[in-house]
């Protein structure tokens, strides 16, 4: 686990998105650390082409955002609410199989109390039969789904994006989306990349920046957990292999936008440091015993206290300047969750 421990106050998490406040979603901050530099600046997002190179590599995930919450009622009458949150881990006999969260009506608390052959009533005629808790968290359940033909079409007519407590009032779907988001998968939104903008993508194609895609589809976080990752399914497409290849091989920085960019690419390394393509599940979690391969830099959000994604950051970043930015970040009132503001960790 990360040394890294903070209390967060919730004036800092971010209950809305940036629009909401009158800000472009590049608009919101960005503290840019060099851990070469021992360095620490604060600016904005729309910014980035700043601190970036003609030849270096952003790499980006492309998994769009489901409306992956949907109502649903227990044997007793009593409501609540069920998070879809991947395909479950397998074979093709498992394409009815799913894992899924259980919460409160509500959404904002998650619930422990599931039982193994439960089965629970979903909009459209659909059911869900509890089969077994999942990765040994009470909150979570692989789940057999009946009634449901196509799961994405299916979210598409009867759910809503997930919402966390922090976050006061519903916002449409498009809200959660990345403006690259092509492919659907994901229960979140893989939310450091929000803050890009068509106009600033195309700044950094421009001055020669190049851009390749991965995609990891983003299973439910539940921030309250503090949880290491669970198997997300991700590919790593063969062009995007080759350019991270190249890119290192001529001495530029290959940066992933995002803690799923950095477990895509790290699970497709080969153990000599190349990148192959890859389409498979991966629960990695970068820490000192598996040290990063592959990327040199990282733009992300703010983590939860004790997230095991810390230990990424201190990885790429090293302890002593990721402790200083998450100092510096709580002094500056920086804001945290999918609608905050970004940190660039640069070599």
């Amino acid at each position: 686990m990360s040394a890294l421990a903070f209390d967060l106050l919730p004036a800092l998490e971010a209950s809305e998105p940036p629009e909401a406040r009158g800000l472009e979603r590049d608009e919101v901050r960005l503290m840019v650390t060099r851990r070469s530099q021992d360095a620490l600046v604060h600016t904005r997002f729309r910014a980035l082409p700043d601190y970036l190179a003609p030849g270096d590599l952003v790499v980006i995930n492309n998994s769009g955002t489901l409306p992956a919450a949907v109502p649903a009622l227990r044997n007793d009458g009593s409501s609540i609410e069920v998070r879809f949150s991947t395909r479950a881990p397998g074979s093709e006999l498992a394409r009815d199989r799913f894992v899924i969260e259980l919460r409160a009506a509500s959404g904002v608390s998650p619930l422990a109390d599931g039982a193994v052959e439960e089965e629970l009533q979903l909009p459209g005629g659909a059911t869900v039969e509890l089969l077994a808790p999942y990765a040994g968290r009470g909150r979570l359940w692989l789940a057999g789904v009946e009634g449901i033909q196509d799961v994405q079409r299916y979210l598409n007519d009867h759910g809503h994006p997930i919402r966390y407590g922090y976050v006061r009032r519903p916002w449409p779907l498009s809200t959660y989306q990345t403006a690259y988001a092509t492919v659907p998968g994901s229960a979140e939104m893989p939310s450091a990349g929000r803050p890009f903008t068509a106009e600033l993508l195309t700044r950094l194609i421009a001055m020669g920046v190049l851009i390749a895609p991965v995609t990891l589809h983003a299973g439910v976080s539940s921030p309250e957990a503090h949880e290491p990752p669970y198997p997300e399914e991700f590919t790593v497409p063969p062009s995007t292999a080759r350019l991270v290849n190249h890119v290192r091989a001529a001495g530029q920085h290959v940066i992933a936008v995002g803690t799923t960019v950095v477990r895509a690419l790290e699970s497709a390394a080969a153990a000599d440091g190349t990148v192959k393509p890859r389409r498979s599940w991966t629960n990695l979690v970068i820490s000192k015993s598996h040290p990063v391969q592959v990327v040199d830099g990282l733009l992300t959000g703010w983590h939860e206290p004790r997230a095991s994604h810390l230990q990424m950051l201190e990885e790429i970043g090293g302890e002593r300047l990721v402790k200083r930015s998450y100092e510096a970040a709580l002094t500056a009132g920086y804001l945290w969750h999918e609608f905050g503001d970004s940190h660039l960790i640069l070599p």
